[in-house]
C-alpha cells in the first residue's frame, strides 16, 4: 500500500522534559547514551508521521542520535524479520504497517506484544482512542501494534464521469457492467492495497454471505462473485498506486478506491480532479489503521525510546498533521483531532480535494471491523490461489 512519498508541517513540539512530567514513562529506563533508530514503512505511513518523527529525534537528542528510514512492499517484510530474528541479528527497530503485514506478523510471533510488557510506558487506549480506532486497535492490533492513524476507508468505486454514464447501484448491475466492459476495470491485489483489502472484506457485506467474518466457510457468494468479475479483469496490479495511474491515463475506466485513494490522488493530479466515486447498495465501511510495531529481538536500550516515540505520535499535535492531503482521510486515531487544527495545507486541499458527501456517508454507512488476524492471512492466501491465479500483473 505504497504512495508517492511528501510530509505534512506539524505544529507544536515535544520534549523528554514535557513526556517525564506527565508521568507517561516513568517507568522506562531510558539509555545512557542516545540510540540510532532504524525504521521501516510498509503501508506509506511516513507522509503522515516521518516530520513528527524527526521533530522528537530532534528535541531529544539525548535519545536518539540518527533515524534511518526505508520503506519496502508489506509482503516481503516478515520474511525478511524471520530471517533476521531467526539469525539473532535483526536491523529494523520499529515497524511502520498496514493489515498485511501486521497480520502475517501476529501470525508468526514476530511483534513485541507491547500493551502487555510494556503497558506503563504507553497511553490507556481507552483514554485517547476514539470509538472506531479503539475497535480496531482491541480487535484488529491486539497487544502487538499500536494504532497510530484510521480511515473509514471503504470499499468505495472510482471513475470517470465521461466514460461510465450510468452509475450501478447494486453488486449484479455492476458485475454487469464490468462484463460489457471487459478489462475497463481492475482492483489491486488485496495483500497489498488498501483498497483491495476493503473490496474484498467488504463485498460478503455487500452480497450478503452466510458469515461475513469466515473467509473459509463463510463467504461463498464471495468467492463466485470474484471468480465471475476476474472473467473481465485482465491483470491485478500488485499495489493501488497502479490502479490510480490507469485511471489517470485512461487505461481504466474504474477502479476499486477509498476515501484517502480518492481524496489524495486527485490531490497530487495522478487523477483527474473530476474523477468520481460511487457506493453500491448494502455498502459497509471495511477501516483501515495502520499501527506501530517493535520486532522481537531489537536492543532493550532502544524499546523506551521507541515507546516514548510511539506516545508522542498519539499525542494531538502529531496526529492533527496526519489529515495530510487526504492520503489517509481522516486520518487521525485519536479523540478531539479535527481539521481546523490540521496544518493550512491540509484545509486548503481538502476544501479544494475532499467531497461534502463523504460526512454523510461516514455517518450513515454501517462500520464493521475487518477480519482478525488469521483469518486475513487466510483470505489473503485464498485469494492469491483462487482469483489472482492466471492474471498476473504486466
Amino acid at each position: 500500500m505504497t504512495h508517492p512519498t511528501r510530509r505534512g508541517v506539524i505544529a507544536g513540539a515535544s520534549s523528554l522534559a514535557a513526556l517525564s512530567a506527565g508521568g507517561a514513562f516513568a517507568q522506562s529506563a531510558m539509555p545512557a547514551s542516545p540510540v540510532m533508530l532504524n525504521i521501516i514503512d510498509v503501508a506509506g505511513n511516513l507522509q503522515l508521521t516521518q516530520a513528527a518523527i524527526e521533530k522528537f529525534a530532534k528535541d531529544n537528542p539525548k535519545l536518539i542520535s540518527r533515524l534511518n528510514f526505508s520503506r519496502a512492499p508489506s509482503p516481503e517484510l516478515p520474511a525478511k524479520l524471520k530471517a533476521q530474528q531467526d539469525a539473532n541479528r535483526v536491523d529494523i527497530d520499529m515497524v511502520l504497517t498496514g493489515p498485511g503485514a501486521m497480520s502475517d506478523g501476529i501470525q508468526q510471533g514476530l511483534w513485541v506484544d507491547v500493551w502487555k510488557s510494556h503497558t506503563a510506558s504507553l497511553p490507556k487506549a481507552e483514554d485517547i482512542y476514539h470509538e472506531q480506532a479503539l475497535m480496531m486497535q482491541r480487535n484488529f492490533g491486539q497487544n502487538e501494534g499500536v494504532a497510530v492513524v484510521y480511515s473509514p476507508s471503504g470499499p468505495l468505486f472510482e471513475y470517470m464521469p465521461d466514460k461510465l454514464k450510468s452509475v450501478p447501484k447494486t453488486a449484479e448491475e455492476f458485475l454487469a457492467y464490468v462484463k460489457a466492459n471487459p478489462n475497463r476495470f481492475t482492483y489491486a491485489r488485496p495483500l497489498n492495497s488498501g483498497p483491495g483489502w476493503t473490496f474484498l472484506q467488504g463485498m460478503p457485506y455487500i452480497l450478503g454471505d452466510s458469515d461475513p467474518t469466515d473467509p473459509m466457510n463463510g463467504w461463498a457468494k464471495t468467492w463466485a462473485y470474484l471468480k465471475e468479475l476476474g472473467t473481465a479483469i485482465d491483470y491485478y496490479p500488485t499495489g493501488t498506486a497502479a490502479t490510480m495511474k490507469e485511471l489517470g491515463d485512461g487505461t481504466r475506466d474504474c477502479i476499486v478506491s477509498t476515501l484517502g485513494w480518492d481524496i489524495n490522488p486527485r490531490a497530487l493530479g495522478i487523477v483527474p480532479k473530476e474523477a468520481k466515486v460511487f457506493t453500491i447498495a448494502n455498502t459497509h465501511w471495511i477501516p483501515d489503521t495502520q499501527f506501530m510495531c517493535i520486532p522481537k529481538g531489537v536492543a532493550a536500550a532502544k524499546i523506551p525510546v521507541i515507546l516514548a516515540l510511539m506516545s508522542h505520535l498519539l499525542k494531538p499535535e502529531s496526529q492533527a498533521a496526519t489529515y495530510d492531503k487526504g492520503y489517509f482521510y481522516p486520518g487521525p486515531a485519536i479523540k478531539g483531532v479535527t481539521l481546523a487544527m490540521a496544518p493550512q495545507e491540509s484545509q486548503d486541499v481538502l476544501k479544494e480535494f475532499g467531497r461534502p458527501e463523504y460526512d454523510g456517508l461516514i455517518a450513515s454507512l454501517p462500520t464493521r471491523p475487518p477480519l482478525t488476524p488469521e483469518r486475513l492471512v487466510a483470505a489473503f492466501r485464498r485469494w492469491d490461489q483462487e482469483i489472482g491465479v492466471g492474471h498476473a500483473p504486466k
